[in-house]
């Protein structure tokens, strides 16, 4: 493709950072980047119209982590590592909280909820479980209950086929596209730069700079680049592994006197519902066809999408006539052992991915950390 010297002096000139990926990451760690050297010009990649991999396809949660899922890193991770990803995920939703007046993101501190059946591991010992979990807890949230065991809400909501339910007051329900539109505005008024539906071909770092080529054949060059490309990194960076997860969510239409309120985990985080309005929004149960949502497809399936609605009628809207109105997906990126990553990966070349599924909250903190590699 051919350019204009009007272009190639504008859109398209030398940056100091190129950051690939204008999501939750991209945008955050340009915010960073600018709030350290604010001279530093800085140009965003983002391959889609609008970011599309999990930050605006999401299901809205301002969540640090249930008591199973973190008993599960717990044992995946060991108690310092748990612990230390559960507190960078706290200071990741405080950091949002500081930035945005909670009406611009629909930010609801509803609380949030984990409800457990008969069969749950912990189910037995639940009280001693909290109160293991609570001890490490509070050191993050200065709280001395982060979780509290609250049963008497199950009737409340109108929940039906759990054996208990642990409210956490701390967490909060998020409108996940005006974040990510608050932070492009932020973004654009600090003089950074966004090109939408520019795709990386391919890349190359030495030490004097980088130089990236577009889909479209455009040269663009920058003395550093940053690779927030989540679940999509695999494809542009071969050193690097990222298991790419599809989350399945179904929209429900109004439902009328919906007693519903708050964000709820299951299994592990593995399903999450909420109410948006008089609305219910149900996602997840990917674990039931691992193979199969392990894909950055963005697509639905009628298996998934099955068991969600079946989830529905049985566990939330028990005996309650529903339809359902929109269906969607997104793609989250995983590690191992759960673990964030920001690393250097090159000569002036560094990537920041896999939150693992907290993207909202973890990406405010791993920005900064990126950040700090980017800029020595």
């Amino acid at each position: 493709m051919q350019i204009s010297f009007w272009e190639n002096n504008s859109f398209y000139a030398k940056r100091d950072v190129i950051i690939v990926g204008a999501g939750l990451a991209g945008l955050w760690s340009a915010v960073e980047l600018h709030k350290r050297q604010p001279h530093v010009k800085i140009l965003l990649l983002e391959k889609s119209p609008i970011p599309c991999g999990a930050s605006t396809r999401n299901a809205g949660f301002a969540c640090f982590g249930s008591p199973t899922e973190l008993l599960a890193d717990y044992h995946l991770q060991g108690e310092d590592a748990m612990l230390r990803v559960a507190e960078m995920r706290y200071k990741g939703l405080e950091k949002i909280r500081a930035q945005f007046n909670a009406k611009i993101i629909d930010w609801d501190s509803c609380g949030g909820y984990e409800l457990l059946n008969q069969e749950n591991e912990i189910i037995a010992d639940l009280q001693e479980n909290l109160a293991w979990l609570n001890k490490g807890m509070e050191k993050i949230t200065g709280q001395p209950e982060t979780f509290m065991r609250r049963n008497d809400k199950l009737a409340q909501f109108n929940l039906t086929g759990f054996a208990a339910l642990v409210e956490n007051t701390l967490e909060a329900g998020i409108h996940s596209g005006k974040l990510v539109q608050a932070l492009t505005q932020k973004v654009l008024s600090l003089g950074i730069d966004i090109l939408y539906a520019t795709t990386v071909a391919t890349w190359q770092s030495d030490e004097n700079g980088v130089t990236v080529i577009t889909g479209n054949g455009i040269t663009l060059t920058a003395g550093r680049l940053l690779f927030c490309t989540n679940a999509f990194t695999g494809g542009l960076v071969n050193n690097m592994t990222v298991t790419p997860a599809r989350g399945q969510i179904l929209l429900t239409a109004p439902i009328e006197n919906l007693p519903l309120s708050g964000t709820f985990h299951y299994d592990e985080g593995f399903y999450y519902f909420r109410n948006v309005g008089n609305r219910v929004l149900l996602g997840g149960a990917r674990n039931m066809a691992v193979a199969q949502e392990t894909t950055n497809t963005l697509e639905t399936t009628e298996n998934i999408q099955g068991e969600l609605e079946r989830f529905l009628r049985t566990h939330i809207l028990a005996g309650q006539p529903f339809a359902i109105e929109q269906r969607w997906s997104g793609i989250m990126g995983f590690t191992e052992n759960k673990q964030p990553v920001a690393k250097q990966i090159g000569p002036n070349t560094y990537a920041m991915v896999t939150c693992n599924g907290m993207g909202v909250a973890l990406a405010p903190i791993m920005a900064e950390k990126a950040a700090d590699l980017v800029l020595g």
